[in-house]
Order: C-alpha cells, then structure tokens, then sequence
C-alpha cells in the first residue's frame, strides 16, 4: 500500500502540465532558432539608436 494515495485529478494534471511544457519548450527552440538565424545572418542589423545610420544616407547625394 502507498503512503500517499494519488487521485485521478492528479494524473490528468500532471498530463496537462506536461503537455504544456512541451509546447512551451517547442516555442522557445523556435525563438531561439530564429535569433540565430537573424544573428548569423549578420547583414543590415542596424538598430534604432537615435543616430544617424550611414547605410541609410550613403549614395542619396546627401
């Protein structure tokens, strides 16, 4: 005999939880995967830092 007797609501629980955290795992792999995409991409990668972004201004005459 268990010591401590698990109810059904306990086991359909954990099958939730577990299943959420497949997906939520699933989604931050597809976060992650595209952020290493964009960052080994490497090529326009300007951020907005309130200057002036040559790659923007060169070759307009300005």
């Amino acid at each position: 005999m268990a010591l401590k007797a698990e109810h059904d609501l306990h086991k359909r629980r954990f099958g939730r939880n577990l299943g959420l955290g497949i997906v939520l795992a699933g989604f931050v792999a597809l976060v992650f995967g595209l952020t290493v995409v964009k960052v080994s991409n490497g090529d326009s990668m300007e951020a907005f830092d309130h200057t002036a972004r040559p790659g923007l201004t060169e070759g307009t005459g300005q």
